[in-house]
C-alpha cells in the first residue's frame, strides 16, 4: 500500500491535535459535527447528529443588537467540571491535602458541551501551573490540571468559533486569589503575551471600553478584564481591548456592585456577586438558598426595569454561592441543586421565575450545575423548547 505524502495541512492538524489533547481536562473532548468532506483528525470522533439549536442560537439575533442588551447565560468557575474526588487525589501531590472536591466543583459540563448547550460567558480563574512556566486554571487552592495551559484552552475556543462563526463568547479572566500561586511581573507578562499573539488579535474583539454589537463580535471572544496590570506600567491598568472590571473595584461579596468601565462616554456595569448569603452562621440550606434567590431576583428585576435605550448598562448576576464555613457546610452543589431532602436549589427556583419573565432583559447570568434544569439556558436566551 502506498503511503500518502504528508502535507502542510496534515502537520497543522497534528499540531492542533496535540494542543486540544492537552486542553481536554479543562476544555473537554473536541469533535466536529457535519463536516462530511473532512476526516476529523483531532480526536477520531465523528458525529452524524445535528448540533443542538443552542449551539448556534445567536444566528437568529440581528447584527445591530448590543451585547449589553442581550441575555447571555454563563458558567461560574467554568473550569471545575472535571474536578472529581479521583481527580483531586491525583493532584494533591501538587497542592497538598484539600477539603473535599465538592467545595471546589461548580460545574458538570465541559466548556465545549457548555458552548453547544448555549452558554456564552465563561468565568475563568488563573494561576501558575507547577513549575511556573505556563498559566493554568484554579478554584481557590484547587489546581484543576497541571498540564493544561491557558493558551491551550484559548486555541480550543478559537477552533470552536471557526465552526460557529455566528456566535461570540464573553470571557472573564482573573488571577485566582486563593490559588497560593504568585501574582508577579512574570505572570502579568505571560498573560499579556497570551492575549496579544497574532492569533489572539484575530479572535479577540479589538475594541476597548465597550462591548459593542453582536455583529462586531461574531466569531470572536470578548474580554471581561477582572485583573489590573500592576507590574507593567507601560500598559497602564487596562488591556488593549475589552472592558476593565478590575479586582480592586469589585466589592467582595457585593450584592449591588457598580463599576464604571468607561468614563467618556460613561458606561456602567451593575454586578451582583453575593457568593456568601448574608444569613446567620449555621442557618442551613433553605435559609442560604432563599437569601441568595432573593438577591439574584432583585438584581434581575433591576436589569428588567432598565430601558434598553439607556446608556450602555451591563448587568451581571451570579447565581452561585456557598456557606462552606458552616458546621454542616452548604457547598456550591447544594446551593445550585438543593439538599436532596426536599429543599429546592437555585436552579429549580430560578426556572419558573425566569419562565414567567421570558423575553425580558436579564443580562449575563452565571450559573452553577445549570444542566440540572435543561430548560434553564433556553429560558434565559428566550428559545422555544
Amino acid at each position: 500500500m502506498m503511503l500518502q505524502t504528508p502535507t502542510l495541512q496534515f502537520l497543522a492538524d497534528k499540531a492542533l491535535e496535540e494542543i486540544l489533547e492537552r486542553a481536554a481536562p479543562i476544555l473537554g473532548e473536541f469533535y466536529i459535527a457535519f463536516i462530511p468532506s473532512r476526516l476529523n483528525f483531532v480526536t477520531g470522533r465523528a458525529s452524524s447528529v445535528p448540533p443542538p439549536k443552542t449551539a448556534h442560537w445567536m444566528a437568529n439575533v440581528p447584527d445591530e443588537t448590543r451585547l449589553v442588551d442581550m441575555n447571555l447565560p454563563g458558567t461560574h468557575d467554568c473550569a471545575t467540571w472535571n474536578y472529581s474526588a479521583e481527580r483531586q487525589a491525583e493532584l494533591e501531590k501538587y497542592t497538598g491535602p484539600l477539603r473535599s472536591h465538592v467545595f471546589f466543583r461548580c460545574q458538570d459540563r465541559s466548556l465545549l458541551d457548555s458552548l453547544d448547550d448555549g452558554i456564552r460567558a465563561f468565568d475563568m480563574r488563573l494561576g501558575y501551573n507547577p513549575g511556573e512556566d505556563t498559566i493554568g486554571f484554579y478554584h481557590g487552592r484547587a489546581l484543576l490540571s497541571p498540564t493544561t495551559s491557558f493558551d491551550d484552552v484559548l486555541f480550543g475556543l478559537y477552533h470552536w468559533l471557526v465552526y460557529h462563526p455566528t456566535e461570540t463568547i464573553l470571557v472573564s479572566i482573573q488571577q485566582e486569589e486563593g490559588s497560593l500561586t504568585t501574582y508577579d511581573e512574570k505572570f502579568e507578562a505571560m498573560l499579556h503575551a497570551s492575549l496579544t499573539t497574532p492569533v489572539a488579535q484575530q479572535f479577540w474583539l479589538q475594541t476597548k471600553g465597550r462591548l459593542g454589537t453582536l455583529g462586531e463580535a461574531r466569531g470572536k471572544l470578548v474580554l471581561l478584564q477582572r485583573f489590573t496590570y500592576e507590574f507593567l506600567p507601560a500598559l497602564g491598568e487596562t488591556h488593549e481591548y475589552g472592558i476593565h472590571l478590575g479586582a480592586a473595584k469589585w466589592t467582595p461579596n457585593g450584592a449591588d456592585i457598580k463599576l464604571v468601565y468607561s468614563a467618556e462616554p460613561r458606561r456602567v456595569a451593575y454586578i451582583q456577586d453575593n457568593f456568601m448569603p448574608l444569613v446567620p452562621h449555621n442557618s442551613g440550606p433553605d435559609a442560604n438558598i432563599s437569601a441568595k434567590f432573593a438577591v439574584v431576583t432583585t438584581h434581575l428585576d433591576k436589569a428588567i426595569s432598565t430601558s434598553s435605550n439607556a446608556t450602555e448598562a451591563l448587568y451581571v448576576s451570579f447565581a452561585s454561592a456557598h456557606a462552606n464555613r458552616d458546621t454542616v457546610p452548604v457547598t456550591p452543589n447544594i446551593i445550585a441543586l438543593g439538599d436532596g431532602a426536599g429543599t429546592p436549589g437555585m436552579n429549580e427556583r430560578l426556572l419558573p421565575w425566569l419562565t414567567e419573565r421570558k423575553g425580558k432583559r436579564f443580562g449575563i447570568v452565571l450559573l452553577d450545575f445549570y444542566h440540572s434544569q435543561p430548560a434553564l439556558v433556553q429560558t434565559i436566551i428566550g428559545l422555544s423548547m
